[in-house]
């Protein structure tokens, strides 16, 4: 049974949980500044990035993967402005328009090309690969201490595990910077802090993290991990540190639960099939920020700031 649970889920279970962690941690910052529908519309641009930038390159390689996601969003950011001062819309109008066509172009991109080789499908997409990133070389709890053995694990949760590094080091360093900014944004501006550049970090920061986790976990658990446990840690508390460790604390509990419900939950209930894993961490994460509505301490003070510590 240990051995089974090495080389069929400890490597998902891994990734998923890097993947929420390193959404989870910007996400915070979003919530604050109430622009987490940010989140959503990276998600919606990744994906006609990395497809087209598949086509171009043949490659599902991640610096591909990467610049086609970076294209995509300066394509998403002139398409905003120009709808913006062609229709002379709101910008919330603007970035439905251009998020929803540039997600629909991707979609379409998707079932006209053949990428099923490289199992790069709508589905795919959606719900990422989890369940597939298999390792193969491992035979036991033992393989942890085996280098030939860790040299064939899945690219993703090295990648994974990296891209979550380099973001709570970022946090860590930018910390009071991003604090003081996205509490009042008119004083750090006067003491010297560029929150142009700290926003657009921030949303750079959140673009790496959506991608990294695209290929293994799929566009709707980067929505769900970007929004609700950072959304249900703000009903926990109005300290933003502690916030933090909540979110932190949701989006590990989403992954493991929804990870074991989704292999394990159908056959509990007579069953025969597992279900989608991605889908159900992010089923479970929005069941934890519907529970924090319901019983959190500061759910009647939803409209209410959180205190910087």
């Amino acid at each position: 049974m240990g051995a089974d649970f090495v080389i069929l889920s400890l490597t998902p279970l891994l990734i998923g949980t890097l993947a929420a962690i390193a959404c989870a941690l910007p996400g915070n910052f979003l919530i604050l500044r109430r622009q987490a529908l940010i989140g959503d519309a990276i998600s919606h641009v990744v994906l006609p990035g990395i497809v087209v930038a598949f086509l171009i390159t043949g490659t599902t390689s991640t610096w591909p993967m990467m610049l086609g996601a970076a294209g995509a969003a300066i394509v998403a950011v002139i398409l905003i402005e120009a709808i913006k001062r062609l229709g002379r819309i709101e910008p919330g109008a603007a970035m439905g328009v251009a998020f929803t066509a540039l997600f629909a172009f991707g979609v379409l991109l998707l079932e006209q090309s053949d990428t099923s080789n490289v199992h790069l499908d709508v589905e795919h997409a959606l719900y990422g690969n989890l369940e597939s990133l298999i390792w193969f070389g491992a035979d036991g709890w033992g393989s942890l201490l085996d280098r030939q053995a860790l040299a064939e694990l899945p690219p993703e949760l090295g990648r994974m595990a990296a891209v979550t590094a380099v973001i709570a080091i970022l946090t860590l360093v930018f910390w009071r910077p991003l604090k003081i900014s996205t509490f009042d944004e008119g004083f750090a501006g006067t003491i010297g802090i560029p929150t142009a550049a700290i926003g657009f970090g921030l949303v750079v920061t959140a673009a790496v993290a959506a991608v990294a986790a695209f290929d293994a976990v799929g566009s709707i658990i980067v929505i769900a991990m970007f929004i609700c446990p950072p959304a249900a840690a703000r009903l926990m508390t109005n300290r933003l540190e502690a916030q933090i460790w909540w979110s932190l604390f949701f989006a590990i509990l989403s992954a493991v639960l929804g990870f074991v419900l989704a292999g394990y939950g159908p056959l509990w209930l007579g069953g025969e099939d597992a279900v989608s894993a991605a889908g159900m961490i992010a089923t479970v994460s929005g069941v934890i920020l519907g529970l924090a509505c319901l019983y959190a301490p500061h759910r009647t003070r939803i409209g209410a700031p959180a205190t910087p510590d």
